[in-house]
């Protein structure tokens, strides 16, 4: 049977700061960012939009919307001694990213079969959008906040980017996580968490992601249990639909947000 997916989503993600750290650079406590964002924290910048444990959401592709700079900023570090030290953090300054994505639904979640509607699930994960997220939107790190905005399909083809007719690699690079409670062939109630690396390439401005289990390089972490969601632990989507029509009906959302 052939798997579902979702209708493709689009969205615009924007800020003054990102820091996508490069994990060659953590061990002497220097951090140095990644050039491009990663699909990890792009996931994880959706998942701050909208999330059900029902549904996991798939990056597609990024487009890189303005020319990458850095930015260098000496962080103080505190030592065990008292004393501080001076930390090198090299950040990606005034960033914007367009990227399209879509959800599929959690094999290993059959006991929320009930909560499948993709209309519903669309509809609230739009409207979230259009209102700039559910929780705080942070762009790789906690220190470089960032704001997001619903994209039409169409203003999506049409963006211009900052490498038009270009063509660039940029190696190895870390490419996100896989988790026990999204891993299919996981059997039984815990797994490893699995780290994913592929090489990332860039044309005409704009990245092509594969999927995890798809990535060149994968390493098993720790492992962990499945989080369990009890039924009254969370609100179906059918009473957050329903809820979230009435709020709409007395304070409906523009369109789309300005992020120049």
């Amino acid at each position: 049977m052939e798997k579902f997916q979702s209708k493709p989503f689009y969205m615009k993600i924007w800020g003054d700061y990102a820091l996508f750290t490069d994990p060659m650079t953590k061990a002497g406590g220097e951090k140095y960012t990644y050039q491009v964002p990663t699909y990890q924290a792009l996931k994880g910048i959706v998942e701050a939009c909208y999330w059900k444990p029902v549904l996991y959401y798939v990056m597609d592709e990024v487009k890189i919307i303005k020319p990458i700079q850095t930015e260098t900023h000496g962080i103080r570090a505190p030592l065990n001694n008292g004393k501080n030290d001076l930390n090198s953090y090299t950040y990606l300054k005034d960033v914007e990213y367009w990227i399209k994505f879509h959800f599929e639904w959690n094999e290993n979640r059959q006991d929320m079969n009930d909560d499948r509607d993709e209309i519903k699930h669309r509809e609230i994960l739009i409207r979230s959008m259009k209102r700039g997220g559910r929780r705080d939107i942070f762009l790789g790190a906690r220190e470089c906040v960032g704001y997001v905005d619903y994209l039409t399909e169409n203003k999506y083809n049409n963006a211009k980017t900052a490498f038009e007719n270009e063509k660039r690699s940029f190696g190895l690079q870390f490419h996100s996580f896989i988790y026990p409670d999204e891993n299919e062939n996981i059997r039984g109630d815990e797994g490893p968490l699995i780290s994913c690396f592929s090489n990332t390439l860039i044309e005409d401005g704009c990245i092509k992601y594969c999927r995890p289990e798809e990535c060149s390089s994968h390493h098993e972490l720790s492992s962990y249990k499945i989080k369990s969601f009890p039924a009254d632990s969370f609100t179906k989507v059918g009473e957050e639909h329903e809820a979230l029509m009435v709020r709409e009906d007395r304070h409906p959302v523009t369109e789309e947000r300005d992020g120049s």
